[in-house]
């Protein structure tokens, strides 16, 4: 598996000059196969408009799947979407995906279609041209070619999931968006059980997270806890606040590294492979 993280901003994206090292764009993340034609994303904030440029510059096999999983729609995680690229390809098949327990949303075509009605943007999404397939699915755990894709519902306003990919005995966990509460969730300690990846958001300090309780979110010392209940590997911090330049959150990586060595804060353009 090849993991690049295309936006690791939280809540609004944000361009200015002390911002640039771990990046402005939100929540957007690729996950490909050795061969780079299945295309698995995590949630389309304004990381995607990237990706989607990428993804047509290179050649790809026919029948290259494009998946794009949502961990919630809240907005950060979907505003990308009408500027990706192969959205407009009409040689391209998009999935676009509602999976896990507890979800609160009715109509996963619905979400786009509000969003890229004429009064918010200039082309619908029945003319962006590519194939779409909308799909939700109550579910706990889906099959891939070569493993399956779990899925965990976690407390997040409005609710949100977590997904642990095993492809070829290898684990990447993603989750976002997600509150403990006063003790460690572990239905997410158990998505993150053993991972070689996992990536976790932190967008508060342990001192702001007082300050926030409600906001859905977590400490980055709540997901340095995951990572060392789960026997998590390496451990990834996304979602960052955008009141957090690239001086504070070099410190802020500083510090988690003390705790936990191989505890990194993600960077836009990053590109791990396991």
């Amino acid at each position: 598996m090849k993991i690049k993280f295309y936006g690791t901003r939280g809540s609004i994206p944000i361009c200015d000059k002390e911002f640039q090292e771990f990046g402005g764009n939100t929540t957007c993340v690729s996950v490909s196969s050795e061969d780079n034609n299945d295309i698995l994303i995590f949630d389309a904030g304004t990381g995607i408009r990237k990706l989607g440029k990428d993804l047509m510059q290179k050649k790809f096999n026919k029948g290259q799947h494009i998946a794009i999983m949502f961990s919630h729609f809240h907005w950060d995680h979907i505003q990308g979407f009408p500027f990706f690229d192969p959205a407009y390809d009409p040689t391209k098949e998009i999935h676009i995906l509602a999976l896990g327990e507890k979800l609160k949303i009715k109509d996963v075509k619905e979400v786009f279609d509000q969003q890229m009605k004429s009064t918010y943007f200039p082309v619908q999404l029945d003319l962006m041209g590519a194939n779409f397939g909308f799909s939700k699915n109550n579910t706990k755990e889906v099959d891939i070619p070569h493993g399956k894709i779990e899925i965990n519902p976690h407390s997040h306003p409005g609710g949100a999931h977590g997904f642990r990919v095993e492809y070829k005995g290898k684990v990447f966990v993603f989750c976002t968006d997600v509150e403990h509460g006063d003790e460690i969730d572990q239905s997410v300690v158990n998505l993150a059980r053993d991972a070689d990846v996992l990536v976790h958001e932190a967008q508060y300090t342990p001192e702001e997270l007082l300050k926030f309780k409600g906001r859905g979110h977590s400490s980055w010392e709540q997901a340095i806890e995951v990572a060392e209940q789960a026997g998590a590997k390496k451990l990834y911090l996304t979602h960052h606040d955008p009141d957090h330049n690239d001086v504070f959150l070099r410190q802020v990586e500083k510090d988690c590294q003390k705790r936990f060595a191989n505890c990194f804060l993600a960077r836009e353009g990053e590109e791990i492979e396991i």
